[in-house]
């Protein structure tokens, strides 16, 4: 892990990466598609910690976590959003635990940290229902593939037009790109793009693939399993968020040819964002500890 040296840094970065991770239509959908994958006793489970019976109960609570880092209890979570890879997109990419989460934490060891605290039967109710807010969140967050990259903190230090308007690198695949295909933050058209997922990971193109997507998944060791999904989405920094390098990223409207290739890129990583987070979900469940 970095040395304290590097939390200067670290505040910096937790500054600048203050808006929301994949933006709440992501992070809803991500919810949606993992409650059409959980098994009975997993959403019996959740439904209970969460205290909420209706359908929504973890797309409403999917966005919870970029709130929380706002409020005075919550400023220490901030990093843990993220894991900065310090690799050298597009020519490498690859994150390493040991040297990219800093000692603040990061996404890999708030991921095992707050799937512990769930199960713990020690902790209070409200600490429960928080970690299961936690994890929710930061499964989504890992990945979108600039949680998972250091250059110019995340992408934020990117300077990008999409459709004409000015913004950043990190906010366009954060929001800019899965707006323009799925609509405005709401729960409906969160609802109606998981959906539409849910059939593509059962029926479509994505069905084959799925199972695959669980390989690694290892409730005993949150880390390593992590670190599988943050592995393979931090590829994408080289084969689609930065493939012909920064000053060609800069300087072109992303909203035309941009979108078009990075589009599947996003739909296929929050379809995995929901069925792992199902997956993660029902371990927790099947395991009966703390429960």
């Amino acid at each position: 892990m970095k040395n304290l040296s590097s939390i200067s840094l670290l505040i910096l970065a937790s500054a600048v990466q203050k808006a929301a991770c994949w933006g709440a239509l992501g992070h809803y959908t991500v919810g949606y598609i993992a409650s059409n994958f959980v098994t009975n006793a997993t959403q019996a489970k959740f439904q209970a910690i969460l205290g909420d019976t209706s359908a929504d109960y973890l797309a409403s609570v999917a966005a919870y976590a970029d709130s929380y880092r706002s409020t005075a209890a919550g400023t220490f979570t901030a990093p843990f959003h993220y894991i900065d890879a310090l690799d050298n997109p597009p020519e490498s990419c690859g994150v390493d635990f040991e040297r990219d989460c800093t000692a603040a934490g990061c996404v890999v060891s708030a991921i095992s940290n707050y799937t512990q605290r769930v199960q713990n039967r020690r902790l209070k109710a409200a600490d429960v229902a928080l970690a299961a807010k936690m994890i929710v969140h930061f499964l989504g967050d890992i990945h979108q593939p600039l949680h998972d990259e250091n250059l110019e903190l995340g992408g934020n230090g990117i300077k990008v037009k999409f459709d004409g308007v000015s913004t950043n690198l990190h906010s366009v695949w954060d929001t800019s790109i899965p707006q323009k295909f799925a609509g405005t933050a709401s729960f409906v058209n969160a609802k109606t793009w998981a959906t539409n997922l849910t059939e593509t990971i059962k029926y479509g193109a994505y069905s084959k693939a799925s199972a695959s997507w669980l390989d690694g998944l290892k409730l005993s060791d949150p880390v390593a399993s992590s670190m599988v999904w943050a592995r393979d989405t931090n590829s994408y920094v080289c084969s689609a968020v930065l493939p012909d390098g920064r000053n060609a990223t800069e300087a072109v409207d992303l909203g035309g040819e941009y979108y078009a290739e990075a589009l599947p890129v996003v739909q296929l990583q929050i379809a995995k964002a929901g069925y792992r987070l199902a997956g993660w979900l029902n371990l927790i469940t099947a395991s009966n500890v703390g429960f």
